[in-house]
């Protein structure tokens, strides 16, 4: 039918469809999206350490491990308040090759403590992939009775390619938990290697756990770790391989006794255990009682804590010259120009580095 105006009326009908959601959550358009919570000041994070708030002692070391100029401003206040409330607590490292069971063991040993009436924190790091750089941090499901205790800690780390698989900033995360009140820390490496240097540079006792099933246990540990150790425990000393264990003890026995004595004045000494079944795991804990008392008695003790300082401070002086050193303008292209050369073989590596620093020393001067 042809309306006045030209129009003429369709038996089509168009009705109206679905009406779709948007693309975006109206409560987010709307400002009223949910945000994270406000970074602490550092007052907030040293009041809660010193009270022993486990949350803001975790948020403290999120701060200590992140490289964010801004995270690690507070983070460094917090680190200064805290060290007055800082070194009285046990350190002890704890290393070992794959599999020897250190995860366990530390459970075990850990879980007696806290039984017995000791606050506990333990810096479990976690090995980050080369590639991706992601560690899987599964201690916690490792650790599953003494994580549900209320005076354990435990914060898993990744190790971030860090010397010895120890993380970069386990010294800083170690002054927070000792002001939070842990009167044990407990640091455990990735493995065995000689940069497990790190680790012993950082705690009082040195405990390198072993098997005994392995063939010839002498052969696959290095001299520089032996001598390190203030203590080895041969784990997993039950059933089929308790025997095995007990020879093993002797060889390691033997084979201490063929190294010079250590500046502690103390002798190492070996024990059979199996974190699995505790048997034995008070006989080791004794021994590593017996070694703070002897050491605290005759000054190594403090003297190696001073050592060990000493150590951080340089070690700090050297990150920040590398730090400075590539971070100076024009350095990069000059590092990859460089790098051309030396892959060119048209100049020394170290006649290159030479000219480098040279000219980062001249630019300064300007």
């Amino acid at each position: 039918m042809e309306h006045q105006d030209g129009t003429f009326d369709s038996a089509l009908t168009e009705r109206a469809g679905v009406t779709q959601p948007g693309t975006i959550n109206p409560a987010f358009a709307a400002g009223a999206a949910i945000r994270r919570p406000a970074l602490p000041t550092a007052d907030e994070l040293v009041d809660g350490i010193l009270s022993g708030n486990r949350t803001l002692l975790s948020r403290a070391i999120t701060l200590v491990e992140s490289s964010l100029p801004a995270h690690q401003k507070i983070a460094q206040e917090v680190i200064e308040r805290c060290l007055p409330h800082s070194g009285k607590s046990l350190r002890l490292g704890i290393t070992g090759v794959p599999g020897a069971g250190k995860s366990t063991f530390i459970e075990a040993l850990g879980s007696h403590l806290v039984r017995s009436g000791h606050k506990l924190a333990v810096l479990a790091i976690d090995p980050s992939s080369e590639r991706s750089k992601g560690s899987i941090l599964g201690d916690k499901t490792r650790m599953e009775e003494l994580s549900g205790m209320k005076d354990a800690f435990i914060r898993p780390s990744p190790s971030a390619g860090s010397l010895g698989g120890v993380a970069r900033k386990t010294r800083e995360t170690i002054v927070l938990c000792e002001a939070a009140g842990f009167d044990y820390v407990f640091v455990e490496t990735v493995g065995v290697g000689q940069s497990e240097t790190a680790a012993y540079g950082m705690v009082d006792y040195f405990l390198l756990l072993q098997l005994a099933n392995t063939g010839d246990e002498l052969q696959g540990i290095k001299r520089g770790i032996m001598e390190m150790a203030d203590g080895i425990a041969i784990n997993k000393a039950e059933g089929e391989f308790l025997h095995k264990a007990q020879v093993a003890r002797v060889q390691f026995r033997n084979a201490l006794q063929l190294f010079p004595a250590p500046e502690s004045g103390w002798t190492p000494t070996v024990e059979t255990c199996s974190a699995y079944t505790k048997d034995g795991i008070d006989r080791v804990w004794q021994h590593i009682v017996e070694y703070a008392t002897f050491t605290k008695q005759n000054g190594y003790f403090e003297r190696k804590r001073r050592k060990q300082a000493e150590r951080i401070l340089e070690e700090t002086i050297e990150e920040q010259l590398l730090g400075h050193f590539y971070g100076a303008e024009g350095m990069e292209e000059r590092m990859e120009e460089a790098r051309r050369r030396v892959s060119d073989k048209s100049g020394s590596p170290y006649n290159i580095a030479q000219q480098l620093i040279d000219q980062y020393f001249s630019n300064l001067r300007k």
